[in-house]
């Protein structure tokens, strides 16, 4: 299951005022020495994905990350959209104390 908060829906509706409304895939990215995080892209659908309808937007997963992290929500942060799972993914960082200063290479 995929929630979007109030906040996160309003800011979808504002980027896309001006354009046609696209399918907004939630997937897994790279998140450097953190380690990967779910994140969020205009896509199109694909086989073994599952869809869920939000308000005027429509969002995609893959079944398999789906079961894997279980209940996902979708947040605005004064960051930019937030999206967590009740369930971890994917690993921790590298496990040093110099991630951020290019020495650890991760």
């Amino acid at each position: 299951m995929i929630t979007v908060s109030e906040s996160a829906q309003n800011e979808l509706t504002k980027y896309f005022e001006d354009k046609d409304v696209q399918p907004i895939r939630v997937h897994l990215a790279d998140g450097g020495c953190a380690g990967p995080r779910l994140s969020l892209a205009l896509d199109e659908v694909r086989e073994g994905d599952k869809s869920v309808e939000q308000g005027a937007f429509t969002f995609l997963i893959n079944e398999e990350l789906a079961q894997a992290s279980g209940a996902v929500s979708i947040d605005m942060t004064p960051y930019g959209f937030q999206v967590s799972s009740e369930n971890q993914i994917g690993g921790g960082g590298c496990g040093c104390s110099s991630c951020g200063t290019g020495s650890c290479g991760c």
